[in-house]
């Protein structure tokens, strides 16, 4: 199994955490999102990726793109432990919270957003910065709210880890970096913390990747 990705990406470190959820080896080939222009661009890369996009995973002679799609591909493989409620109605809402981060945040603040931001349209880094954080504080503020509705837990949703939580993780770490308050979200924070004892969520970490410090 190879896991084409780079360690700041918000997919890609979605991924990282579901495959050391299932305790599966890997490995790990970086793709530099920012060196030569974007390592993503180039024609080896786009012949496994069309869309440029990392991450990519190959497994069994198949190649794999789209973070949510490779999470259900492996919970469907590799079914323990699981990252889906067995009840239909509660797949669904943890479905819907790990979309509310893939599909109405993380899109807003993607690499290739934020520099078409500034490159094409000249926008500034204090501008580029707002953009950010305007659009991840509707996206945090609404997940935090959904969560309060639902089972009280240590995670997303419930007491153990799942599809939700390997997509909220990384958005708060991105959130982080761009100086987001995250003071206004205890929910998503006691969900942090808990996710922060376990081993595969700490070595799934950016700073715990072999491409870091390239």
């Amino acid at each position: 199994m190879k896991l084409h990705n780079y360690f700041r990406s918000s997919a890609s470190y979605r991924v990282r955490i579901a495959l050391n959820l299932k305790g599966l080896d890997y490995e790990y080939c970086s793709v530099h999102l920012n060196r030569n222009g974007g390592e993503q661009f180039s024609s080896a890369f786009r012949e496994l990726n069309s869309l440029s996009l990392v991450p990519v995973l190959e497994n069994d002679g198949e190649r794999l793109t789209q973070s949510l799609a490779i999470l259900e591909y492996l919970d469907q493989v590799y079914p323990e432990p699981p990252l889906l409620p067995e009840s239909p109605l509660e797949r669904a809402r943890v479905r819907a919270l790990a979309l509310s981060v893939a599909c109405e945040i993380h899109p807003l603040n993607n690499l290739r957003v934020l520099n078409y931001l500034t490159r094409e349209l000249g926008v500034t880094s204090e501008a580029k910065e707002r953009w950010y954080q305007h659009w991840v504080a509707l996206g945090l503020r609404a997940l935090e709210a959904e969560i309060g509705r639902g089972p009280a837990g240590l995670f997303c949703h419930g007491d153990a880890p799942g599809l939700a939580d390997c997509c909220l993780i990384p958005q708060l770490f991105n959130a982080r970096r761009f100086n987001c308050d995250l003071s206004l979200y205890p929910r998503l924070l006691a969900i942090e913390g808990s996710c922060a004892v376990l081993p595969a969520f700490r070595a799934a970490a950016p700073d715990q990747q072999p491409d870091s410090e390239q």
